[in-house]
């Protein structure tokens, strides 16, 4: 049964979807078992690297169902959630589960700005929607409206708010969060920062795209800062920032579908009108993927 607590590596899935929008069922479902046996903590679909910003509701409830059927109970699923609306989301969360998913991980999409007491409201909405531990999702890069320090606070008081995925570049930001929130909250890294790092300020782990190619690396990675083995943490981190590197000059979907795709799964390529990855691309990936030994 999966812990009571999330933490480690929790890979963003793709989306697998053919050219008439129809889940490919089989090789989700396998990339799914193939990442428990090397010993992810838990899966999360409709993230980033899920691409959920092009996926009609539709795909994304048969994303989920085959991810939780998969699973089987043996590791946590924690759902992405996105919306422009209250009521919107609120349905997602509890439709993620009745489908029997383990959390939620609640991303807001605006179009116009929203206010702080907008923002806050949203997230405060979705966890009131369900029993499940909720992860706050902000990711400055991409988002029209952010998570502030006072609204993350604010958040953190509410009882089944229980982590926060910041995706900003600032580790400064993710010290003054932890300071904040007073243990109420647990932070998880996002691949763009160094998860050793995260882990020695008093991170729980990852969820990341680069975990469903690199999966036995990353968990490698999170058991050396469990064990306090810094110095072979830091070496292995280096290591594997190379594949980062790559994945930073090309779309992120299309670098981690390329991947997969080399690896022997047919996940398809990125949703229009997203690009494919490039021949250049895909010689670049190959070669980080082989030299960390992932081919």
């Amino acid at each position: 049964m999966p812990s009571a607590e999330f933490q480690g590596v929790f890979p963003y899935l793709v989306s697998p979807v053919d050219s008439t929008g129809k889940i490919m069922e089989e090789v989700l479902e396998r990339l799914c078992n193939d990442l428990i046996a090397a010993g992810v903590h838990g899966l999360t679909p409709l993230g980033s690297t899920g691409e959920f910003a092009y996926l009609n509701w539709p795909q994304r409830r048969r994303i989920v169902e085959v991810v939780v059927k998969a699973a089987k109970g043996r590791v946590p699923v924690v759902a992405g959630v996105s919306a422009t609306t209250i009521a919107d989301a609120t349905f997602q969360a509890r439709e993620m589960q009745g489908i029997g998913c383990d959390g939620i991980l609640a991303i807001l999409e605006a179009y116009f700005p929203i206010s702080d007491d907008g923002v806050f409201s949203y997230f405060k909405a979705i966890a009131d929607a369900v029993a499940l531990p909720v992860v706050l999702y902000t990711n400055p890069n991409f988002q029209r409206s952010d998570l502030s320090l006072p609204v993350i606070n604010k958040l953190s008081h509410i009882p089944n708010i229980k982590y926060i995925k910041d995706a900003s570049f600032n580790t400064g930001r993710l010290l003054s969060i932890i300071n904040r929130v007073e243990g109420r909250i647990s932070v998880f890294s996002a691949s763009a920062h160094i998860p050793a790092c995260v882990m020695l300020i008093g991170g729980k782990g990852w969820m990341a795209g680069p975990a469903c190619v690199v999966p036995r690396k990353s968990v490698e990675l999170y058991d050396l800062c469990r064990r306090g083995a810094w110095t072979e943490a830091l070496a292995l981190q280096r290591e594997l920032w190379k594949i980062n590197e790559v994945f930073a000059k090309f779309n992120l979907a299309a670098c981690i579908k390329g991947g997969l795709i080399l690896q022997g799964y047919a996940v398809g390529d990125p949703l229009p009108p997203q690009a494919p990855l490039s021949p250049e691309g895909s010689k670049e990936v190959r070669e980080a993927l082989l030299a960390l030994g992932a081919l």
